[in-house]
């Protein structure tokens, strides 16, 4: 048994561990093993002195509570209010002082006990207790006698129990402390969460076992043949039934006619490696990643990471998965075109990269290591530089790769996240190089990039990103820097940052990774918001489950809503971020035009022979036509023009509708990701006139005279207007407006782009509290006219609006003409009208793009169609409710229920429909705070939007996509039916 030092702050020395064993591979084997995980007697207590004689096998535990390891002691209870303490959230600060290595006296711990038997094994060898993931530093007794202690949260620990361990009747006990020495290296934007949270397995080592292994199988794609080493104890033998391979360990071999590895194509060779004493399961991937003038390429071809930055997170269970959440990630992901994961910011679960080898992913494996808070004291004493820090930076290199180097998908090592700059990071790099120079290193926050493989960025915007790609960017420190990092491949390891609405500008990025062979790719930042689950404990919802963030526990130090920032809801439910992404990430790229379409292969490693294509002509969302579409198996980036066959020569469309061509591509076959018939990519075209630039919608002539009513009013054809000349009343359905609108619920991009943020500069100016004076109403040539000022209290700057109503065919139409008063300094959030619907009309039938959301920069992921929801379903679930839901290139929408009907049509127009207004919206901390209006939807029809961009970290709305004040036009119009109809509720 190996003693450790003892003493109370043990956990303050910078050492990574005392007693631990050396890192090695997670072996799949046929030794006897037993899972320690299930119910544990745990205890938790305010500071680190713990229980006296808590590790004692006669110690009393009857009155300690049982929990289920593994486990994140924060969260027992959730959805409830937490049980032992409260979770907490910082991006950069530590919730602690900067004092290294020392940590407050208030540090709560966590203790453990649970008792087990041996399990059956050959007599002799090794009992080895493995614990996957503990935060932050934990010691471990058996049966009272201490053997070891352990830092790195994310890392696997090994101790050897062979000397205490008996038969039957073994005590464990751990001792786990939230704070420690190795919590300063692990400033990681996430929840700050404590305990046993990853499996703990006891091991029985064979005498003639297999500690540790690691395959070399690399690809030579000239000669198409790979090659074998397998590195392993002596006498071990390397069976691999599938290429009659049966060889000694440590031996080189080359392999014919093998299969490599790809994302594309995740081909693996499963086998053994046997000793008399024990068997290991392998699975071999044929692979070479390699850099050729300064492009990145694994088995020879330009790699291409089209990917997602991945935190570990469930919002009941923490940090803690289990492999079905974890395999339905991964698939969730490939059906989304995801080919690359980056282990933000620690290496993940084992068995998440065993998924990776399994269903194709490729992966930057990063340490577990973050000193992001120093920044705030202008990196002073960061560990980075720190020499006595050297030996922990190096441990978590170390385990990182020992455990993960026998998997394929694993393509490059990470060093870290946001940690600085320091001669301990150049010290990980050159360990990691000379243990594994078969895959690259990155790092990003070193910009001269001198002891990495790949120029690394953060969020660099779309114009930086493309000067990199052309090898024009600014100069490095030195000549021999800038030298050395021009001839890199260049990774945006984090961009376009999905935080609530949005990410805008993911189409332009994906446009720029395709065009510049220098730039690898990126990882979109990230997968999935972190709430967590409670329920509202009053309010106008009380017991209604919403997802808490930062601040919602109490905190005193903490950042708020910036933990929700991924592509997936909390409860994992797609965002339309993730549609969007799967359309800039989509293996093939389609461009329709009236004969035909152009098919371009993004694939890098297999031809195009899985997929199969459609077409489909629809005139005003309903089709016409519809077939096969015959399209030849494409070679990696390869491209084609296929002409439509003659059965897509549909008549000609009758005046007035517009006919659109989709064309779509689909899995041929099912995939273990996705059944047969997945659409994996669609482009679309109009087809009809696609010739002819947009034309302006005629004025038509109004077919009834403007009276005035007697109490006051007018009355136009079906509709009733107020003295103010606001439409009060349309054949019968009872309205409200409609009447200019320039405010939005500001997006998290709107509320935290870097200098004045959108939202803080609309409120300055007073967007969200607008005034509305009449000028004028009055009847003109048969149609109303009311003018209007929209301005601001206390402000010069707003909009003229003019409102034109005529009579027309039974129905109203409406002209509404926006000009800007004054010097606008701001963009405006939105142009156009709101108005309020009897709350009944809560299903909606539209004509437009859908059918998700859309916005300027964010329309890819939606199709021209024709499109039914319930208002509900219109609604973004946003962790923090902000502006969401709008369609855009709406044509023609339908609002029915009750026995009643609105439509309106002309445009076209952008629509949104909220049981809310946006003030209520804005106002909204948490969804359960948001109550239906009982009496009104609110319906808001746009000319135009601002954009969305990603500037709550990235970079914000390209230029085209900014709206500035200018001159805008609506023509609507709007037809009512007050019964005779019934409409379905939603």
């Amino acid at each position: 048994m190996t003693a450790a030092r003892q003493g109370p702050a043990w956990f303050t020395d910078t050492a990574p561990h005392h007693g631990a064993l050396a890192p090695r591979a997670l072996l799949d084997t046929d030794a006897a093993s037993l899972p320690l995980d299930g119910a544990w007697a745990f205890r938790c207590s305010a500071t680190a002195a713990g229980t006296a004689g808590f590790e004692e096998s006669g110690f009393d535990d009857g009155s300690w509570a049982r929990v289920q390891v593994p486990h994140c002691w924060q969260l027992e209870g959730v959805p409830g209010p937490p049980r032992y303490s409260a979770p907490a959230y910082t991006n950069v600060t530590y919730p602690f002082p900067l004092d290294p290595p020392d940590v407050p006296d208030e540090n709560q711990t966590g203790e453990y006990r649970r008792r087990f038997d041996l399990p059956s094994a050959p007599a002799g060898g090794r009992w080895v207790v493995r614990f996957e993931g503990v935060d932050s530093a934990f010691e471990v007794y058996l049966n009272g006698e201490r053997i070891g202690d352990a830092m790195g949260s994310r890392l696997v620990h090994e101790f050897d129990v062979t000397a205490g361990v008996r038969p039957t009747g073994n005590l464990i006990a751990v001792r786990v402390h939230q704070w420690s020495a190795g919590s300063y290296l692990e400033d990681q934007d996430m929840w700050w969460l404590s305990g046993i949270f990853r499996p703990v397995t006891l091991l029985h080592r064979p005498a003639d076992g297999i500690d540790d292994l690691f395959v070399h199988a690399g690809f030579n794609a000239a000669a198409r043949q790979g090659s074998l080493l397998v590195e392993g104890p002596r006498g071990a033998v390397v069976h691999l039934p599938e290429l009659g391979i049966e060889a000694p360990a440590n031996e080189p071999l080359v392999v014919q006619g093998v299969e490599p590895w790809s994302a594309e194509v995740p081909r693996l060779y499963r086998g053994t490696l046997s000793t008399p004493g024990e068997t290991v399961r392998i699975a071999v991937g044929f692979r070479t990643v390699a850099i050729e003038d300064a492009t990145l390429t694994v088995n020879g071809a330009p790699l291409k990471l089209r990917g997602v930055n991945r935190h570990e997170w469930h919002p009941r269970t923490g940090r803690t998965l289990d492999l079905d959440t974890m395999r339905a990630d991964v698939e969730l992901m490939k059906r989304h075109n995801i080919n690359a994961v980056r282990t933000s910011h620690y290496p993940p679960d084992a068995r998440f990269l065993a998924l990776c080898d399994e269903y194709g992913l490729w992966v930057l494996d990063e340490c577990d290591l973050e000193t992001h808070g120093f920044v705030k004291v202008g990196w002073h004493r960061n560990p980075s530089g720190e020499p006595v820090w050297r030996d922990a930076f190096l441990d978590r290199m170390t385990r990182t790769v020992e455990r993960d180097k026998n998997h394929p998908c694993v393509v490059g090592w990470s060093l870290g996240n946001e940690s600085g700059r320091g001669a301990n990071l150049e010290s990980m790099a050159a360990w990691a190089r000379q243990r594994d120079p078969d895959r690259f290193i990155h790092y990003e926050g070193d910009w001269d990039s001198t002891y990495v493989d790949v120029y690394s960025r953060m969020y660099a915007d779309h114009a930086e990103t493309e000067l990199i790609g052309r090898g024009e960017e600014p100069p490095a420190s030195g000549p021999a820097a800038d030298a050395h990092r021009r001839a890199l491949p260049f990774v945006l390891c984090e961009y376009a940052h999905a935080m609530g609405t949005g990410p805008g500008g993911l189409a332009e990025y994906a446009a720029l990774f395709d065009a510049y062979p220098r730039i690898a790719g990126g990882f979109v930042w990230e997968w999935i918001d972190h709430g967590i689950a409670q329920r509202a404990p009053g309010g106008p919802t009380p017991g209604a489950e919403f997802f808490a963030y930062g601040g919602d526990f109490g905190e005193d130090v903490h950042d708020g809503n910036f933990v929700a920032d991924g592509l997936l809801f909390p409860d994992r439910r797609p965002s339309s971020g993730l549609a969007e992404l799967a359309v800039a990430y989509a293996p093939v790229v389609l461009e329709p035009r009236p004969d035909g379409v152009r098919v371009r292969s993004r694939l890098a490693h297999r031809d195009t022979s899985h997929l199969a294509y459609r077409w489909r002509i629809e005139d005003d969302g309903e089709a016409v036509a519809s077939g096969v579409l015959d399209v030849p198996a494409l070679e990696p980036g390869g491209c084609a023009d296929v002409p439509l066959p003659r059965s897509a020569a549909a008549p000609p469309p009758p005046p007035g509708p517009e006919r659109w061509l989709t064309v779509s591509a689909h899995l041929a076959e099912a995939a273990p990701w996705a059944g047969a018939g997945h659409e994996v990519a669609f482009g679309q075209a109009r087809v009809d006139r696609p010739e002819e630039p947009p034309r302006r919608p005629s004025r038509p002539a109004g077919d009834a005279p403007c009276l005035p009513l007697a109490a006051g009013g007018w009355q136009l054809g079906p509709g009733r207007f107020d003295a103010a000349g606001r439409l009060a009343e349309l054949a019968g359905v009872p309205l409200v407006g409609p009447r200019l609108d320039l405010w939005r619920a500001p997006t998290d991009n709107d509320e935290r782009a870097p200098g004045t943020a959108p939202a803080a500069a609309w409120r300055a100016l007073g967007l969200d509290r607008l005034r509305h004076r009449t000028v004028s109403v009055a009847e003109e040539q048969g149609a109303l006219s009311v003018v209007a000022h929209v301005m601001p209290a206390g402000r010069d700057v707003g909009y003229e609006v003019e409102y034109r109503w005529h009579a027309h065919d039974g129905g109203l139409h409406l002209d509404v003409v926006g000009s800007p008063l004054g010097a606008w300094q701001v963009p405006v959030p939105r142009l156009g009208v709101r108005l309020a619907v009897p709350a009944a009309l809560r299903r909606v039938e539209w004509l437009g793009l859908g059918p998700g959301e859309s916005y300027p920069d964010a329309v890819a992921s939606v199709r021209q169609g024709r499109f039914t929801a319930c208002v509900a379903d219109l609604q973004e679930p946003c962790v923090r409710p902000q502006e969401n839901g709008a369609r855009r290139c709406v044509r023609r929408v339908t609002l029915s229920g009750g026995a009643a009907a609105l439509t309106v049509t002309g445009g076209p127009f952008i629509l949104t429909a909220r049981p809310w207004t946006s003030e209520a919206l804005a106002a909204a901390a948490h969804p359960t705070d948001l109550v239906p209006d009982p009496h009104w939807l609110w319906v808001t029809l746009d000319a135009e939007h601002h954009g969305l961009g990603s500037g709550a970290c990235g970079p914000v709305e390209l230029p085209q996509y900014r709206l500035d004040a200018r001159r805008f036009r609506l023509s609507l119009g709007f037809r009512a039916e007050a019964a005779g109809r019934k409409g379905s509720g939603g």
